[in-house]
């Protein structure tokens, strides 16, 4: 065309970059050069990235696992699937040679969920991802060594980094000082955490946990329960009515998941009654019990001399598989034909203080029954349908009991083992922990359990104590005095103030103005796991285990075991050639910096003295 001039043809080999352009160069087609303003890495820090951590909480039914820097879990799935069994339990096998058959048929199951974990739930190559491992701290050492060699020998992972589930909860509310109640599965433990150091020394714990509470509903339930099979027939459905069909719970029936349906989805903790119905054996100042006949105005109390209480009955029904044989026969042998022989008087007298105390709880529960339809026995598998479960209201409202009725030795309420725990706790920190209680776990996500703790933990200390109504050691002395178990802590009642508290009563002092209800709404299931993603997040956590060191660790000879000084920096324990951190063996961690002293007075008053004197 004329008048326009010809554009010159270049060579496809010349670079003729315009100038206004920037140049970039590429490493890699998802890494680039340029870093990150807060972290010195080209690796890119995304949801997807390299950088993130994999979070892993291994419980003994349940695990959460997902990336750091989220704020939920990617996955929440039972660790032995519907079955619903524990992984591992609180006893082990005596015998060597069991003892080494239990621990190859974990390590197998073990090596199946955590190759689920990377394979299933995350979808991510496990050789280029860090691991952080949130453990509890009554973790046997055992279990520790199977995960950690699955995770390093069969997914070959970088490292791992283990970390007290306690501390990350507490990281997860925001807080470095506080009181830590983690109520599991097989048990719940308290752990008082000051500056970010965990006071390993002074941790409680209780069996009472969602394993007893599981137990609890079930026996129960095949005491005060009703099923309703199927009809044999279509015609028997529609003339024989259900309530002639209605027999009592078989135990075939009650299967782990239909309990932990019930316990997830019914249940919920009723407010503590105005007279405690498990206060002790006096008799004196209590209602009227049933058998004699109240008039409802006060609250009917069981007979009392001696009384079955909530925790007795479980700790009865807990071998109440093995001896089912006996319940065939009579109704009531669940709790008969076991311990009652040394609780005092008869055992014939037992169910029908069991069935006292039934009557109270149901008279003044205002919960309804819950109709559940179940899957019929395998023997009775002729019906048309499935067969309906019959759940009492008052079991709903009150099972629960069983985790806040003390005076066990062997066996604190969960309210006890708070205040055991602050007994051994110093005394200048008693305040500042009672006044940062954290509640997690999955037993409180009952709803009502954070608000009955509260009322507990004030009932317990609060309690009036009764004279001793022992006689003197010898005549003529004074009677002994009375124990106030807690007496101590009764000027920390104003004090008392839990984090997660989603209704938090109104507060007696400045400190539980501040601190009451105060944590982010995350579920008490989750705390521990948000901690650990946001741990990951920042680049921080526990013990980090590199898989070369590993490596050195089991190349060694099993006699050179490392030997730990007192005087010794916190490092990794070598044992059997694993290396693993052992807080029953380490020195406890460094915690937070100590704040600046401030200036001593005695260098003050002598300027002061000086300046008089001039």
């Amino acid at each position: 065309m004329s008048g326009v001039p010809a554009t010159p043809r270049r060579n496809a080999h010349e670079n003729t970059t315009p100038a206004a352009t920037p140049q970039t160069s590429r490493v890699a087609a998802s890494h680039v050069v340029q870093a990150s303003p807060h972290y010195q890495t080209t690796r890119r820090h995304s949801l997807y990235g390299t950088e993130d951590r994999i979070i892993l909480d291994p419980g003994s039914r349940l695990w959460k696992v997902g990336f750091s820097g989220e704020g939920k879990p990617r996955d929440v799935f039972l660790a032995e699937g519907e079955t619903g069994q524990s992984l591992w339990t609180l006893n082990r096998a005596s015998n060597p040679v069991e003892r080494e058959e239990e621990d190859r048929v974990l390590e197998a199951k073990l090596q199946a969920c955590l190759r689920a974990v990377f394979h299933n739930s995350l979808l991510t190559d496990p050789k280029s991802r860090k691991v952080i491992l949130v453990e509890h701290p009554l973790l046997p050492l055992h279990i520790k060594e199977i995960i950690a060699r699955v995770l390093f020998n069969n997914l070959q992972v970088p490292s791992i980094s283990f970390a007290s589930s306690h501390l990350l909860a507490l990281l997860a509310a925001g807080r470095v000082t506080g009181l830590v109640l983690d109520c599991g599965h097989l048990e719940t433990t308290v752990l008082p955490v000051y500056s970010f150091r965990p006071l390993y020394p002074h941790l409680r714990t209780t069996p009472l946990a969602g394993s007893r509470l599981s137990t609890h509903i079930k026996a129960l339930l095949l005491m005060f329960g009703t099923y309703i099979p199927p009809a044999t027939s279509l015609s028997a459905a529609m003339n024989i009515p259900a309530a002639s069909r209605s027999v009592r719970v078989p135990q075939d029936v009650l299967t782990d998941k239909v309990i932990d349906e019930i316990k997830t989805r019914c249940c919920f903790v009723g407010d503590p009654l105005e007279t405690d119905a498990n206060a002790g054996p006096s008799a004196s100042g209590r209602a009227s019990s049933l058998s004699a006949g109240g008039d409802g105005s006060e609250l009917d109390l069981p007979p009392s001399e001696p009384a079955l209480s909530e925790s007795e009955f479980s700790r009865v029904s807990a071998d109440m598989d093995s001896n089912f044989s006996h319940a065939v026969s009579s109704g009531y042998s669940v709790v008969s034909h076991s311990q009652l022989a040394g609780m005092g008087g008869s055992g014939g007298d037992a169910p029908s203080r069991v069935q006292a105390l039934a009557t109270m709880y149901g008279r003044h529960s205002t919960a309804t029954d819950i109709h559940m339809r179940v899957d019929p026995p395998p023997a009775q598998q002729t019906g048309t349908g499935r067969g309906t479960l019959i759940v009492p209201g008052w079991i709903r409202e009150r099972a629960a009991e069983v985790l806040f009725e003390g005076g066990d030795v062997d066996e604190s309420s969960v309210a006890e083992v708070i205040l055991d725990c602050l007994l051994k706790v110093p005394v200048d920190l008693r305040k500042t922990l009672a006044s940062t209680i954290l509640v997690v776990g999955g037993t409180p996500m009952l709803p009502g359990f954070i608000p009955r703790l509260q009322a507990e933990l004030v009932r317990a200390v609060s309690r009036p104590i009764t004279p001793s109504s022992s006689p003197p050691s010898r005549a003529g002395r004074p009677r002994p005095a009375t124990y106030d178990r807690y007496a101590s802590l009764r000027p920390l009642l104003p004090y008392f103030a839990i984090l997660n508290n989603p209704s938090p009563p109104p507060p007696a002092s400045a400190n539980a103005a501040a601190n009451a209800g105060k944590a982010p709404a995350f579920t008490p299931g989750t705390m521990a796991w948000v901690g650990g993603s946001l741990a990951g997040a920042l680049k921080t956590g526990g013990v980090e285990v590199q898989r070369e060191k590993w490596d050195e660790a089991e190349a060694q000879p099993e006699g050179d075991e490392d030997i730990i000084m007192e005087d010794e920096p916190p490092r990794l324990i070598a044992s059997s050639g694993n290396i693993l951190p052992d807080w029953t063996r380490t020195p406890l961690p460094v915690g937070a910096p100590p704040a600046p002293r401030p200036p001593s007075a005695a260098p003050l008053a002598a300027l002061q003295a000086q300046s008089v004197a001039g």
